[in-house]
């Protein structure tokens, strides 16, 4: 699992058109990595379409964002067009780069259930540092706690 304060690992995983998408290709940009259960549902909808509507701010400070679930390149490709996603979704089937982040599975109590992915944030800033974190939180938060960090990352910068 990624700590704060040390570099984010970095990952190759295809986005909805099949292409593939490697952390260290936004070395010089801040990123927003969000993690969501599944394409289509209500909390997923909410949390991406969040990302979309604060988009213009988020680039507005040096900033890409990208949406991770275990959905197939084909959902993702549905789902970005129909809500109107201005980012890239990336694909993990296998849950290898989700597992890596902590972000598989339900957690019950202390038993970890391999569902889907478990609703997260992560900031990385532009030397590729994890600079905020935060695995399981509502759709919502998600959207504001990773908007605050990079508003702080700018007026610190």
């Amino acid at each position: 699992m990624p700590t704060v304060g040390e570099a984010a690992p970095d990952f190759e995983l295809l986005n909805q058109d099949g292409l593939p998408v490697r952390l260290s290709d936004f070395r010089g940009t801040r990123v927003i990595i969000f993690a969501f259960p599944k394409a289509n549902t209500m909390g997923c909808n909410n949390q991406a379409c969040s990302f979309r509507d604060v988009f213009p701010r988020i680039e507005s400070h040096n900033t890409a964002v990208l949406g991770v679930s275990s959905d197939s390149v084909d959902v993702l490709a549905g789902w970005k067009q129909r809500q109107k996603l201005p980012y890239d979704l990336l694909s993990d089937p296998d849950h290898k780069m989700l597992d890596a982040w902590d972000a598989w599975g339900f957690k019950l109590f202390v038993i970890k259930l391999p569902i889907s992915a478990t609703r997260s944030y992560w900031v990385i800033d532009e030397r590729g540092i994890l600079v905020d974190q935060q695995i399981g939180v509502r759709p919502r938060e998600s959207v504001d706690k990773a908007l605050a960090t990079v508003k702080s990352l700018s007026q610190a910068g």
